[in-house]
């Protein structure tokens, strides 16, 4: 029977406790960010132009999915018409009468005409088709950025909520684009929307 000395017992213990200490946080890690996807967090990649200049194709967004409601001029990702992740800029809330569009060719938020400068294509217009709605409660207007480009809520009309989208679809806010990293960038609600009450 052979003895071992104590020091080198508890250098073994300890090489074992500490790639059993790292394991531990190594699965722990992975949880966290699973569940922080899960409830949190998600990425999402820009498949299509309809939120050009804002969101190219290829583009990876962060949405918060603890968004809260949504307001006018936020972007979200929500399950869209055809039952697929579906991203667009919030232009009105339940309640909110949208029209276009006044004699500037603006669209306008219950009578105050948005500026959409900031966002807009810069080759597009605010839209082709003239339509006027009040949006239902618990339902948004959305359209994407590049208008000719976007199959949003004046492609819908025919549908339940005449092309508004229910609240409860919503998947969350777009926060940041963090891909390409030249592109990096965090999304915020344009001024316009600000002064619509």
């Amino acid at each position: 029977m052979t003895v071992e000395p104590e020091v080198e017992k508890k250098e073994k213990r300890g090489k074992g406790g500490g790639l059993r200490e790292s394991l531990f946080l190594l699965v722990c890690g992975v949880v966290v960010a699973m569940l922080l996807q899960a409830f949190v967090f998600q990425s999402f990649w820009i498949p299509s132009e309809s939120m050009q200049n804002t969101l190219l194709v290829g583009d990876r967004v962060v949405v918060n999915k603890l968004h809260g409601d949504s307001e006018r001029g936020d972007i979200v990702v929500f399950r869209g018409w055809n039952n697929e992740d579906t991203i667009k800029r919030v232009i009105a809330v339940g309640g909110d009468t949208v029209k276009c569009c006044d004699a500037k060719k603006r669209i306008t938020v219950n009578g105050v005409p948005l500026e959409e400068s900031s966002y807009l294509f810069s080759e597009d217009f605010p839209s082709g088709e003239s339509f006027e709605k009040v949006v239902p409660q618990g339902r948004l207007w959305v359209m994407g950025d590049h208008r000719t480009a976007s199959a949003d809520s004046r492609a819908h009309e025919e549908r339940l909520g005449e092309g508004s989208i229910p609240e409860s679809d919503v998947i969350g806010r777009a926060v940041a684009i963090y891909w390409p990293f030249s592109r990096a960038t965090v999304l915020s609600r344009p001024e316009s929307f600000l002064k619509v009450r």
